[in-house]
Protein backbone atom coordinates (compact mmCIF):
# COMPACT_ATOMS: atom_id res chain seq x y z
CA UNK A 1 0.00 0.00 0.00
CA UNK A 2 1.10 3.52 -1.00
CA UNK A 3 2.06 6.19 2.28
CA UNK A 4 0.43 9.14 1.94
CA UNK A 5 4.47 11.12 0.62
CA UNK A 6 3.45 8.80 -2.43
CA UNK A 7 -0.14 9.49 -2.90
CA UNK A 8 0.94 13.30 -2.74
CA UNK A 9 3.31 12.98 -5.50
CA UNK A 10 1.45 11.71 -7.35
CA UNK A 11 -1.51 13.81 -7.00
CA UNK A 12 1.58 17.03 -7.54
CA UNK A 13 2.83 15.62 -10.90
CA UNK A 14 -0.46 15.06 -11.87
CA UNK A 15 -1.69 18.40 -11.68
CA UNK A 16 1.96 19.45 -13.45
CA UNK A 17 0.46 18.22 -16.68
CA UNK A 18 2.06 14.71 -16.29
CA UNK A 19 1.09 11.43 -17.80
CA UNK A 20 0.21 8.15 -16.06
CA UNK A 21 2.97 6.27 -17.46
CA UNK A 22 5.43 9.12 -17.08
CA UNK A 23 4.08 9.20 -13.04
CA UNK A 24 4.66 5.17 -12.62
CA UNK A 25 8.33 5.78 -14.94
CA UNK A 26 9.34 8.75 -12.08
CA UNK A 27 7.95 7.25 -8.83
CA UNK A 28 8.85 3.52 -9.75
CA UNK A 29 5.36 1.92 -9.23
CA UNK A 30 2.80 0.28 -11.32
CA UNK A 31 0.55 2.49 -13.45
CA UNK A 32 -2.56 0.20 -11.96
CA UNK A 33 -1.21 1.99 -8.66
CA UNK A 34 -1.65 5.57 -9.84
CA UNK A 35 -4.85 4.97 -11.50
CA UNK A 36 -5.92 4.23 -8.31
CA UNK A 37 -4.84 6.92 -6.27
CA UNK A 38 -5.83 9.68 -9.40
CA UNK A 39 -9.59 7.83 -9.11
CA UNK A 40 -9.48 8.58 -5.33
CA UNK A 41 -8.33 11.60 -5.76
CA UNK A 42 -6.81 12.28 -2.33
CA UNK A 43 -3.30 11.44 -0.30
CA UNK A 44 -5.00 9.73 2.37
CA UNK A 45 -4.41 6.44 3.16
CA UNK A 46 -7.56 4.42 2.94
CA UNK A 47 -8.54 2.11 6.12
CA UNK A 48 -8.34 -1.64 5.16
CA UNK A 49 -11.93 -2.95 6.33
CA UNK A 50 -12.07 -6.65 6.27
CA UNK A 51 -13.61 -8.90 8.48
CA UNK A 52 -12.57 -9.45 12.35
CA UNK A 53 -12.67 -13.31 13.45
CA UNK A 54 -13.53 -12.29 16.94
CA UNK A 55 -16.26 -9.78 16.33
CA UNK A 56 -18.59 -12.98 16.36
CA UNK A 57 -17.23 -13.67 19.95
CA UNK A 58 -17.61 -10.51 21.05
CA UNK A 59 -20.06 -10.88 23.61
CA UNK A 60 -18.60 -14.00 24.92
CA UNK A 61 -14.92 -12.35 24.76
CA UNK A 62 -16.64 -9.85 27.33
CA UNK A 63 -18.31 -11.98 29.51
CA UNK A 64 -15.29 -14.22 30.00
CA UNK A 65 -13.02 -11.23 30.11
CA UNK A 66 -14.86 -10.14 33.63
CA UNK A 67 -15.37 -14.10 34.84
CA UNK A 68 -11.48 -14.90 34.53
CA UNK A 69 -10.39 -11.89 36.23
CA UNK A 70 -9.23 -10.43 32.97
CA UNK A 71 -6.74 -13.49 32.11
CA UNK A 72 -6.33 -13.73 28.39
CA UNK A 73 -5.46 -17.40 28.04
CA UNK A 74 -8.38 -18.55 30.46
CA UNK A 75 -10.62 -16.47 28.48
CA UNK A 76 -9.22 -18.32 25.21
CA UNK A 77 -9.66 -21.92 26.58
CA UNK A 78 -13.35 -21.31 27.35
CA UNK A 79 -13.98 -19.82 23.95
CA UNK A 80 -12.58 -23.17 22.16
CA UNK A 81 -14.36 -25.02 24.75
CA UNK A 82 -17.59 -23.33 23.23
CA UNK A 83 -16.51 -24.12 19.58
CA UNK A 84 -14.69 -20.58 18.80
CA UNK A 85 -12.42 -21.10 16.18
CA UNK A 86 -9.74 -18.20 17.36
CA UNK A 87 -6.39 -18.27 17.87
CA UNK A 88 -4.74 -16.88 21.14
CA UNK A 89 -2.79 -14.25 19.39
CA UNK A 90 -6.11 -13.20 17.18
CA UNK A 91 -7.57 -12.68 20.63
CA UNK A 92 -5.10 -10.72 22.54
CA UNK A 93 -4.92 -8.84 19.02
CA UNK A 94 -8.85 -8.06 18.94
CA UNK A 95 -8.61 -7.30 22.49
CA UNK A 96 -5.57 -4.24 22.25
CA UNK A 97 -7.95 -3.04 18.92
CA UNK A 98 -10.47 -2.38 20.81
CA UNK A 99 -9.42 -1.86 24.20
CA UNK A 100 -10.53 -4.73 26.03
CA UNK A 101 -8.88 -4.66 29.37
CA UNK A 102 -6.55 -2.05 28.66
CA UNK A 103 -6.23 1.53 29.58
CA UNK A 104 -4.82 3.66 26.69
CA UNK A 105 -1.38 4.87 28.01
CA UNK A 106 -1.27 8.59 28.28
CA UNK A 107 1.78 10.88 27.49
CA UNK A 108 4.50 11.26 29.78
CA UNK A 109 4.94 15.17 31.12
CA UNK A 110 8.02 16.41 32.30
CA UNK A 111 8.98 18.29 35.37
CA UNK A 112 11.28 21.61 35.71
CA UNK A 113 12.98 22.57 38.65
CA UNK A 114 14.49 25.66 39.43
CA UNK A 115 18.00 25.36 42.11
CA UNK A 116 17.60 24.87 45.19
CA UNK A 117 13.56 24.41 45.09
CA UNK A 118 13.03 20.48 45.64
CA UNK A 119 14.42 17.39 46.97
CA UNK A 120 13.39 13.96 47.05
CA UNK A 121 13.27 11.35 49.43
CA UNK A 122 12.46 7.19 48.84
CA UNK A 123 13.48 4.01 50.64
CA UNK A 124 13.10 0.95 48.86
CA UNK A 125 13.88 -2.63 50.29
CA UNK A 126 17.04 -4.56 48.74
CA UNK A 127 19.17 -7.58 49.15
CA UNK A 128 22.54 -6.61 50.36
CA UNK A 129 25.32 -9.25 52.02
CA UNK A 130 27.01 -7.84 55.15
CA UNK A 131 29.00 -9.55 57.76
CA UNK A 132 28.91 -13.00 55.50
CA UNK A 133 25.29 -12.82 55.40
CA UNK A 134 22.66 -12.05 52.60
CA UNK A 135 20.09 -10.18 53.59
CA UNK A 136 17.25 -7.23 53.33
CA UNK A 137 17.90 -3.88 53.83
CA UNK A 138 16.76 -0.29 53.67
CA UNK A 139 18.27 1.38 51.27
CA UNK A 140 17.43 5.45 51.44
CA UNK A 141 18.18 8.38 49.22
CA UNK A 142 17.64 11.76 48.99
CA UNK A 143 18.12 14.00 45.36
CA UNK A 144 18.34 17.41 44.73
CA UNK A 145 15.98 17.55 41.37
CA UNK A 146 18.01 20.48 39.79
CA UNK A 147 21.27 19.12 39.70
CA UNK A 148 20.61 14.95 40.60
CA UNK A 149 23.22 15.16 43.33
CA UNK A 150 22.13 11.77 44.94
CA UNK A 151 23.14 10.52 48.67
CA UNK A 152 22.58 7.22 49.69
CA UNK A 153 22.54 5.26 53.18
CA UNK A 154 21.41 1.54 54.46
CA UNK A 155 19.99 0.95 57.74
CA UNK A 156 18.35 -2.45 59.10
CA UNK A 157 15.09 -0.46 59.39
CA UNK A 158 13.54 2.46 58.45
CA UNK A 159 11.67 4.54 61.66
CA UNK A 160 11.20 7.81 62.27
CA UNK A 161 14.45 8.09 64.00
CA UNK A 162 16.65 6.74 61.29
CA UNK A 163 14.80 9.11 59.08
CA UNK A 164 15.87 12.36 61.00
CA UNK A 165 19.54 10.93 61.11
CA UNK A 166 19.50 9.86 57.46
CA UNK A 167 17.99 13.73 56.29
CA UNK A 168 20.75 15.29 58.82
CA UNK A 169 23.21 13.15 57.08
CA UNK A 170 22.37 14.30 53.60
CA UNK A 171 21.98 17.85 54.34
CA UNK A 172 25.28 17.95 55.63
CA UNK A 173 26.74 15.91 52.32
CA UNK A 174 24.89 18.84 50.36
CA UNK A 175 25.56 21.92 52.90
CA UNK A 176 22.23 22.68 52.88
CA UNK A 177 18.80 21.62 51.92
CA UNK A 178 15.91 23.05 49.27
CA UNK A 179 12.36 24.67 50.16
CA UNK A 180 10.72 21.43 49.22
CA UNK A 181 11.46 17.63 50.22
CA UNK A 182 9.08 15.63 48.48
CA UNK A 183 8.21 12.19 49.64
CA UNK A 184 5.99 9.51 48.57
CA UNK A 185 3.57 9.20 51.28
CA UNK A 186 5.54 6.91 53.58
CA UNK A 187 4.04 6.53 57.11
CA UNK A 188 6.96 7.90 58.77
CA UNK A 189 6.62 11.38 57.81
CA UNK A 190 2.55 11.18 57.07
CA UNK A 191 0.35 11.82 59.87
CA UNK A 192 -2.68 11.40 57.69
CA UNK A 193 -3.96 12.64 53.92
CA UNK A 194 -2.06 12.07 50.59
CA UNK A 195 -0.92 14.23 47.92
CA UNK A 196 -1.70 18.02 48.75
CA UNK A 197 -3.73 17.33 51.33
CA UNK A 198 -1.12 15.65 53.00
CA UNK A 199 -0.41 16.33 56.47
CA UNK A 200 2.84 15.44 58.16
CA UNK A 201 3.36 14.25 61.57
CA UNK A 202 4.27 17.09 64.25
CA UNK A 203 8.23 15.86 65.07
CA UNK A 204 8.67 15.34 61.76
CA UNK A 205 7.13 19.10 60.60
CA UNK A 206 9.16 20.50 63.29
CA UNK A 207 12.00 18.57 62.32
CA UNK A 208 12.14 20.36 58.77
CA UNK A 209 11.24 23.53 60.46
CA UNK A 210 15.00 23.59 61.92
CA UNK A 211 16.30 23.12 58.25
CA UNK A 212 13.95 25.79 56.77
CA UNK A 213 12.06 23.17 54.39
CA UNK A 214 8.74 21.29 54.48
CA UNK A 215 7.60 18.06 53.53
CA UNK A 216 5.00 17.42 50.86
CA UNK A 217 4.04 14.25 48.96
CA UNK A 218 2.83 13.15 45.37
CA UNK A 219 -0.18 12.42 44.55
CA UNK A 220 -0.96 8.12 44.98
CA UNK A 221 -0.31 6.58 41.32
CA UNK A 222 1.95 9.34 40.64
CA UNK A 223 5.37 7.72 39.67
CA UNK A 224 6.14 10.65 37.83
CA UNK A 225 6.41 13.09 40.09
CA UNK A 226 9.01 11.37 42.29
CA UNK A 227 11.11 10.33 39.12
CA UNK A 228 14.60 11.67 40.09
CA UNK A 229 14.24 8.52 43.09
CA UNK A 230 12.41 6.44 41.48
CA UNK A 231 15.07 5.47 39.12
CA UNK A 232 17.96 5.86 41.44
CA UNK A 233 16.88 2.75 43.69
CA UNK A 234 17.50 0.48 40.68
CA UNK A 235 20.80 2.29 39.82
CA UNK A 236 21.90 1.25 43.64
CA UNK A 237 21.02 -2.33 43.35
CA UNK A 238 22.28 -3.04 40.50
CA UNK A 239 25.70 -0.89 40.65
CA UNK A 240 26.33 -0.06 43.99
CA UNK A 241 24.75 -3.09 45.76
CA UNK A 242 25.76 -5.92 43.14
CA UNK A 243 28.84 -7.98 43.78
CA UNK A 244 29.62 -5.61 47.15
CA UNK A 245 30.02 -7.36 50.46
CA UNK A 246 29.78 -5.13 53.71
CA UNK A 247 31.63 -6.20 57.05
CA UNK A 248 28.80 -4.37 59.05
CA UNK A 249 26.53 -1.20 58.38
CA UNK A 250 29.37 1.03 59.61
CA UNK A 251 31.30 0.24 56.45
CA UNK A 252 28.28 -0.04 53.99
CA UNK A 253 27.59 3.28 54.57
CA UNK A 254 31.39 4.82 54.41
CA UNK A 255 31.19 2.91 51.03
CA UNK A 256 28.25 3.97 50.44
CA UNK A 257 29.12 8.15 50.66
CA UNK A 258 32.63 6.88 48.50
CA UNK A 259 29.99 5.31 45.71
CA UNK A 260 28.22 9.03 46.08
CA UNK A 261 31.10 10.86 45.66
CA UNK A 262 32.24 8.75 42.15
CA UNK A 263 28.57 8.81 40.88
CA UNK A 264 28.03 12.37 41.67
CA UNK A 265 31.85 13.66 39.93
CA UNK A 266 31.26 10.85 36.94
CA UNK A 267 30.44 13.00 33.47
CA UNK A 268 26.26 12.08 32.65
CA UNK A 269 25.98 11.97 28.46
CA UNK A 270 22.34 12.87 29.40
CA UNK A 271 22.86 15.82 31.45
CA UNK A 272 26.05 16.94 29.16
CA UNK A 273 28.06 17.37 32.82
CA UNK A 274 28.52 15.76 36.19
CA UNK A 275 26.39 16.42 38.56
CA UNK A 276 29.17 17.99 40.89
CA UNK A 277 29.29 20.61 37.82
CA UNK A 278 25.86 21.31 37.81
CA UNK A 279 25.61 21.46 41.74
CA UNK A 280 27.81 24.51 41.76
CA UNK A 281 24.64 26.53 40.06
CA UNK A 282 22.65 24.80 43.10
CA UNK A 283 24.42 24.93 46.09
CA UNK A 284 24.47 28.73 46.23
CA UNK A 285 20.19 28.50 46.30
CA UNK A 286 19.98 26.11 49.00
CA UNK A 287 18.85 26.74 52.48
CA UNK A 288 22.15 27.33 54.78
CA UNK A 289 22.18 24.63 57.62
CA UNK A 290 21.55 26.37 61.01
CA UNK A 291 24.82 27.52 62.60
CA UNK A 292 24.35 24.54 65.03
CA UNK A 293 23.26 21.39 64.11
CA UNK A 294 22.18 19.10 67.21
CA UNK A 295 22.81 14.97 67.82
CA UNK A 296 19.17 13.49 66.37
CA UNK A 297 18.65 10.90 69.23
CA UNK A 298 15.74 8.91 70.40
CA UNK A 299 14.76 9.08 74.37
CA UNK A 300 13.77 6.48 76.28
CA UNK A 301 12.94 5.80 79.99
CA UNK A 302 14.77 2.74 81.47
CA UNK A 303 15.06 1.51 85.19
CA UNK A 304 18.48 0.00 85.78
CA UNK A 305 18.41 -3.84 86.60
CA UNK A 306 19.68 -5.41 89.64
CA UNK A 307 23.07 -6.45 87.44
CA UNK A 308 23.34 -3.20 87.11
CA UNK A 309 22.47 -3.01 82.81
CA UNK A 310 19.61 -1.14 81.22
CA UNK A 311 17.73 -2.75 78.54
CA UNK A 312 17.06 -0.97 74.91
CA UNK A 313 15.98 -2.86 71.87
CA UNK A 314 17.04 -6.32 73.48
CA UNK A 315 20.53 -5.55 73.99
CA UNK A 316 22.17 -4.51 77.43
CA UNK A 317 24.32 -1.53 78.29
CA UNK A 318 25.82 -1.22 81.61
CA UNK A 319 26.30 2.04 84.08
CA UNK A 320 27.55 2.70 87.30
CA UNK A 321 26.38 0.01 89.89
CA UNK A 322 25.35 2.59 92.47
CA UNK A 323 22.97 3.40 90.25
CA UNK A 324 20.72 0.19 90.35
CA UNK A 325 17.19 0.84 90.88
CA UNK A 326 17.23 4.13 89.55
CA UNK A 327 15.03 5.80 86.23
CA UNK A 328 17.38 6.88 84.05
CA UNK A 329 16.97 9.05 80.74
CA UNK A 330 18.54 6.89 77.79
CA UNK A 331 19.40 9.15 74.29
CA UNK A 332 19.73 6.46 71.66
CA UNK A 333 21.80 8.77 68.61
CA UNK A 334 23.17 7.33 65.44
CA UNK A 335 26.61 5.55 67.32
CA UNK A 336 25.92 5.88 70.46
CA UNK A 337 23.64 5.19 73.58
CA UNK A 338 24.11 7.75 76.06
CA UNK A 339 22.75 7.32 80.10
CA UNK A 340 21.83 10.56 81.68
CA UNK A 341 21.21 10.01 85.34
CA UNK A 342 19.18 14.05 85.45
CA UNK A 343 21.39 16.31 83.76
CA UNK A 344 24.81 14.51 84.32
CA UNK A 345 26.12 11.55 81.61
CA UNK A 346 26.93 8.71 83.34
CA UNK A 347 27.82 6.08 80.62
CA UNK A 348 28.66 5.97 76.93
CA UNK A 349 28.35 3.23 74.52
CA UNK A 350 28.66 2.42 71.10
CA UNK A 351 25.32 1.75 69.77
CA UNK A 352 23.95 -2.15 68.73
CA UNK A 353 21.93 -1.05 65.52
CA UNK A 354 20.34 -4.77 65.20
CA UNK A 355 18.32 -6.65 68.33
CA UNK A 356 21.53 -9.43 69.45
CA UNK A 357 20.73 -9.69 72.94
CA UNK A 358 23.98 -8.49 73.83
CA UNK A 359 26.05 -7.28 76.69
CA UNK A 360 27.84 -4.24 76.53
CA UNK A 361 29.76 -3.41 79.57
CA UNK A 362 32.53 -1.42 80.92
CA UNK A 363 34.44 -2.40 83.71
CA UNK A 364 34.92 0.51 85.23
CA UNK A 365 30.83 0.37 85.92
CA UNK A 366 31.48 -2.73 88.23
CA UNK A 367 32.44 -3.06 91.85
CA UNK A 368 36.21 -3.23 93.01
CA UNK A 369 37.37 -7.09 92.66
CA UNK A 370 37.88 -8.48 95.97
CA UNK A 371 36.48 -5.83 98.26
CA UNK A 372 32.98 -7.32 98.39
CA UNK A 373 30.27 -4.91 99.12
CA UNK A 374 30.88 -1.42 99.94
CA UNK A 375 30.26 -0.59 103.54
CA UNK A 376 27.72 1.57 104.18
CA UNK A 377 28.69 5.00 106.29
CA UNK A 378 26.76 5.75 109.62
CA UNK A 379 23.08 6.46 109.51
CA UNK A 380 21.41 9.84 110.42
CA UNK A 381 19.97 8.28 113.58
CA UNK A 382 23.34 6.80 114.55
CA UNK A 383 25.08 10.24 113.56
CA UNK A 384 23.06 12.17 116.07
CA UNK A 385 22.72 9.65 119.40
CA UNK A 386 26.55 10.00 118.73
CA UNK A 387 26.22 13.46 118.55
CA UNK A 388 23.99 14.30 121.55
CA UNK A 389 25.72 11.86 124.39
CA UNK A 390 29.11 10.34 122.82
CA UNK A 391 29.26 8.25 126.02
CA UNK A 392 26.55 5.78 124.04
CA UNK A 393 28.97 5.34 121.07
CA UNK A 394 30.31 1.53 122.03
CA UNK A 395 26.64 0.63 123.42
CA UNK A 396 25.33 1.78 119.94
CA UNK A 397 28.28 -0.23 118.30
CA UNK A 398 27.30 -2.81 119.97
CA UNK A 399 23.31 -2.67 119.83
CA UNK A 400 23.87 -2.77 115.89
CA UNK A 401 25.49 -6.10 115.69
CA UNK A 402 22.46 -7.68 118.38
CA UNK A 403 19.56 -6.48 117.30
CA UNK A 404 17.19 -8.26 115.37
CA UNK A 405 15.63 -7.05 112.31
CA UNK A 406 15.71 -3.19 111.28
CA UNK A 407 18.63 -1.87 112.80
CA UNK A 408 17.90 1.93 111.52
CA UNK A 409 14.23 1.31 113.51
CA UNK A 410 16.44 0.35 116.72
CA UNK A 411 18.37 3.34 116.45
CA UNK A 412 15.10 5.81 116.00
CA UNK A 413 14.05 4.66 119.10
CA UNK A 414 17.38 4.70 121.33
CA UNK A 415 17.56 8.60 119.63
CA UNK A 416 13.66 8.89 121.08
CA UNK A 417 14.37 8.29 124.37
CA UNK A 418 18.01 9.95 124.36
CA UNK A 419 15.53 12.78 123.66
CA UNK A 420 12.87 12.25 126.41
CA UNK A 421 14.63 10.97 129.17
CA UNK A 422 16.73 12.55 132.00
CA UNK A 423 20.15 11.61 130.83
CA UNK A 424 21.50 10.31 134.61
CA UNK A 425 18.91 7.47 134.62
CA UNK A 426 18.90 6.74 130.87
CA UNK A 427 23.41 6.48 131.10
CA UNK A 428 22.97 4.54 134.31
CA UNK A 429 20.86 2.12 132.50
CA UNK A 430 22.32 1.72 129.89
CA UNK A 431 25.65 0.81 131.65
CA UNK A 432 24.03 -1.59 133.20
CA UNK A 433 22.53 -3.29 130.10
CA UNK A 434 26.03 -2.89 128.43
CA UNK A 435 27.70 -4.91 131.35
CA UNK A 436 24.71 -7.72 131.34
CA UNK A 437 24.55 -7.63 127.52
CA UNK A 438 21.29 -6.47 127.34
CA UNK A 439 20.15 -5.28 123.94
CA UNK A 440 16.39 -5.27 124.40
CA UNK A 441 15.16 -1.87 123.83
CA UNK A 442 11.89 -2.71 125.96
CA UNK A 443 13.70 -3.64 128.92
CA UNK A 444 16.07 -0.98 128.70
CA UNK A 445 13.18 1.58 128.67
CA UNK A 446 11.74 -0.04 131.51
CA UNK A 447 15.32 0.26 133.57
CA UNK A 448 14.81 3.70 132.72
CA UNK A 449 11.76 4.35 133.68
CA UNK A 450 12.30 2.62 136.97
CA UNK A 451 15.65 4.70 137.58
CA UNK A 452 13.58 8.00 137.20
CA UNK A 453 10.47 6.27 139.36
CA UNK A 454 13.47 5.68 142.44
CA UNK A 455 15.13 8.61 141.60
CA UNK A 456 12.41 11.67 140.77
CA UNK A 457 9.21 10.19 142.23
CA UNK A 458 7.88 8.24 145.32
CA UNK A 459 5.55 5.07 144.17
CA UNK A 460 4.14 2.39 145.78
CA UNK A 461 6.14 -0.37 145.13
CA UNK A 462 3.78 -2.83 143.29
CA UNK A 463 3.58 -6.41 142.30
CA UNK A 464 4.67 -6.12 139.16
CA UNK A 465 7.89 -4.09 140.20
CA UNK A 466 8.49 -6.97 142.32
CA UNK A 467 8.44 -9.35 139.48
CA UNK A 468 10.74 -7.01 136.97
CA UNK A 469 12.78 -6.83 139.62
CA UNK A 470 13.28 -10.52 140.04
CA UNK A 471 13.59 -10.60 135.92
CA UNK A 472 16.56 -8.08 135.95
Amino acid sequence: MLDHETRTAILTLRERGHGIRPIARTLGISRKAVREVLGAGTAEVPRLERAEKGEPFRDDILELHASCKGNLVRVHEELLARGAALSYQGLTAFCRRHGIGQEPKLPAGTYHFEPGSEMQHDTSPHPAKIGGVRRRVQSASLVLCCSHMIFVQLYPRFSRFECKVFLTDALRYFGGACAVCMIDNTHVVVLHGTGAAMVPVPEMAAFAERFSFRFAAHELGDKNRSGRVEAPMSFIENNFLAGREFQDFADANRQAIEWCDRVNARFNRRFHASRRELFATERSRLRPLPAWVPEVYELHQRVVDVEGYVNLHRNRYSVPYQLIGRQLEVRETKDRVEVYHGPRLVASHGRVLEPQDLRVAVPEHRPPRGQGRVKRGPTVAEQRLVKLEPALASYVAALKAHVRGSTVLALRRLLRMVRDYPRAPLLQAVETAAHYGLYDLDRLERMVLRGVAHEYFVLPLGRDDDEDDHDD
